[in-house]
């Protein structure tokens, strides 16, 4: 849930003396760029916000995330960053060595320590690099499995697995059943995976003071060993998730009764699959190596604002 809670504190961190001097008759107007669904839950949040502060309009400007990379990249190539942005955390490394974040620091010295109390260590760290905060934690997901319970049911599974080799004999269960189908869909242009079964066998992913990727690192490579023989398996198809036209009815038909994803799906697969299919697909936490339940990753987005804005 985006709350005006959370929406007041990040502009009134960046934007505080415009929001707190700013008369009515002189109003300064702030451009905002927001991914996705969040674009529209913002929209639904600024009138409280302009109300509470009559000298500030914000300007949103939606943009799918599919293309807020490039486009956030282009921006900055074309000096015409927004004011304030959203930006998913595994990116704020990147726009920092373009220098195209400003640092809150200064900023956040002016808030009493209680302020980022609400925000888990860990996903506040993803936002600070070099000692410096550049970005603050809008929200956070995680990544675990949504699958087909009548699927696995069905393949003699009928609570979802605890263990990864578990998982495995499920998803080697339902190719016995039907070969022509695929037990897991794994998106090859998605990193995600890969990463997650590395840290759970305990691999670094940076070496040499963190310049490069620690890939040659022998837990990393037998994660991704671990990776390829989904594939070589035929477990999984060998396709990318732009040529997979509609991953919702795709699951719906069977083509798959697996899918690694986030939270923020839960509510697509709730609009999106049929309502016969509705109590028949459930979540579950990635497992771990044996029967505790894995590390995922600590993903979401965050708010940052551009070092290049005059407010």
């Amino acid at each position: 849930m985006l709350s005006l809670y959370r929406l007041l504190f990040i502009f009134l961190l960046t934007f505080g003396s415009v929001a707190c001097d700013s008369a009515a008759d002189r109003t300064t107007t702030v451009e905002f760029w927001a991914m996705g669904q969040e674009g529209e839950q913002v929209k639904a949040l600024l009138p409280e916000f302009e109300r509470r502060h009559p000298g500030v309009r914000v300007r949103v400007q939606q943009i799918p995330w599919s293309a807020a990379h490039e486009k956030l990249l282009t921006a900055y190539a074309g000096d015409a960053m927004p004011d304030a942005f959203q930006l998913g955390n595994t990116w704020i490394p990147e726009f920092v060595a373009l220098r195209a974040i400003e640092p809150l620091d200064a900023r956040l010295g002016t808030w009493p320590a209680e302020a980022l109390a609400d925000y888990f260590p860990g996903i506040l760290a993803t936002n600070r690099l070099d000692g410096h905060t550049f970005a603050l934690p809008w929200y956070v997901d995680t990544r675990l499995f949504f699958y087909r319970t009548d699927a696995l049911a069905a393949a003699g599974f009928v609570e979802p697995p605890a263990t990864w080799d578990e998982w495995l004999r499920a998803m080697q269960a339902l190719k016995t059943r039907d070969a022509a189908r695929y037990a897991i869909l794994l998106p090859i242009n998605e990193w995600q995976l890969p990463v997650i079964l590395a840290l759970q066998r305990g691999a670094t992913l940076l070496r040499d003071r963190h310049q490069y990727g620690d890939f040659q690192n022998p837990l990393f490579r037998e994660a991704f060993a671990v990776y390829l023989e989904l594939f070589d398996q035929g477990l999984a198809p060998p396709v990318s998730n732009t040529q997979m036209a509609n991953l919702y009815q795709e699951f719906a038909k069977g083509t798959f009764a697996i899918y690694v994803s986030g939270p923020w799906n839960i509510g697509e697969f709730g609009r999106r699959l049929p309502a016969d299919l509705q109590p028949h697909w459930s979540t579950a936490a990635l497992p771990g190596l044996d029967d505790q339940t894995g590390a995922s990753l600590a993903g979401g987005a965050s708010l940052a604002l551009s070092r290049t804005s005059p407010r």
